[in-house]
């Protein structure tokens, strides 16, 4: 499918989400508003295939009130706000629409920069589809080396602006995570493997704050104390899905999650500085108060 067409679906489902209900109408006087009408309306034939191609990619059911003003409305709108590829590719193309849409203001919009999508995203993503072998050489930064791997690739991720590959070793089935901008060479093998049964992203990432998974580190309950100001931050923002709020004053809230408390999840931490707290596990607080009692040593020398 072009990729303007899917960037007109993806404005109806937005433009309709927006307003809740909203008629055939007012969806047309909001089209002719878009750069992507060309001035022209869009016929009420036209909006029905649109409909249609919709459920069919999304699994979106937009209805019709059928009464009064005729109002437009998505049936299973809760869709979009769960998590997932479709509801992340809606507000992916919705916000470029928005950007192709304002680009006059290209010199007053500054983005964050995803390097490591240029390159390999799609080979890999391509190499998963036909479940095919691949062959990497990829940066290590701790061993400062670069060494070959041959791997199924599993699946992949991003995490701040970081595209990452899980794949499994094929000597020793080790499943290992990759991050892509690290990949130095890349090559299809003419082999293909069975997706192995046993693996489920969703699974294997449970528990993750971020990217750092199969170390042996346990789910468990974390609490965590946050001033009031940066509170309001954690809270509209959530630091995991599994984020419940405790209790609530003028002074702090409390937090508490249920996750693998690993090195990046610790940083994360260290950079909300005071305004966070661990409260529990105990251990934890014991590693976050080393981590800060090492880094004062490094400061009050001078």
């Amino acid at each position: 499918m072009a990729q303007n067409q899917m960037n007109k679906y993806v404005w109806l489902v937005d433009t309709i989400h927006r307003a809740g209900k909203i008629s055939l109408e007012d969806i047309n006087r909001k089209w002719l508003d878009n750069d992507l009408s060309e001035g022209i309306e869009i016929p009420k034939r036209t909006f029905h295939k649109w409909r249609i191609a919709i459920e069919e990619m999304f699994g979106l059911t937009i209805e019709n009130e059928n009464r009064g003003e005729y109002r437009y409305f998505i049936l299973n709108d809760d869709e979009i706000e769960k998590k997932g590829i479709k509801s992340w590719m809606i507000d992916t193309i919705s916000t470029s629409n928005l950007l192709i849409n304002n680009v006059s203001l290209k010199d007053r919009i500054i983005l964050e920069d995803v390097p490591s999508g240029r390159e390999f995203l799609q080979p890999i993503l391509g190499a998963m589809k036909q479940n095919r072998l691949i062959h990497i050489t990829y940066y290590n930064y701790w061993r400062d080396d670069e060494r070959q791997y041959y791997l199924k690739p599993l699946c992949v991720k991003l995490f701040r602006q970081r595209w990452y590959m899980v794949g499994e070793s094929w000597s020793t089935e080790r499943r290992i995570i990759f991050c892509l901008d690290r990949i130095r060479d890349f090559r299809l093998s003419s082999h293909t493997f069975e997706y192995p049964d046993d693996f489920l992203p969703e699974e294997y990432f449970d528990g993750c704050y971020g990217i750092i998974a199969g170390d042996d580190t346990d789910t468990e309950k974390v609490v965590l104390k946050v001033n009031s100001g940066q509170a309001n931050y954690i809270r509209d923002l959530k630091l995991h899905e599994s984020q419940v709020e405790k209790e609530r004053n003028d002074q702090y809230s409390v937090f508490e999650l249920r996750v693998k408390p690993t090195f990046d999840f610790q940083q994360e931490i260290l950079w909300n500085g005071e305004d966070m707290e661990v409260i529990e596990p105990i251990w934890l607080r014991k590693e976050i108060a080393g981590k800060v009692k090492r880094m004062w040593n490094k400061y009050k020398k001078n």
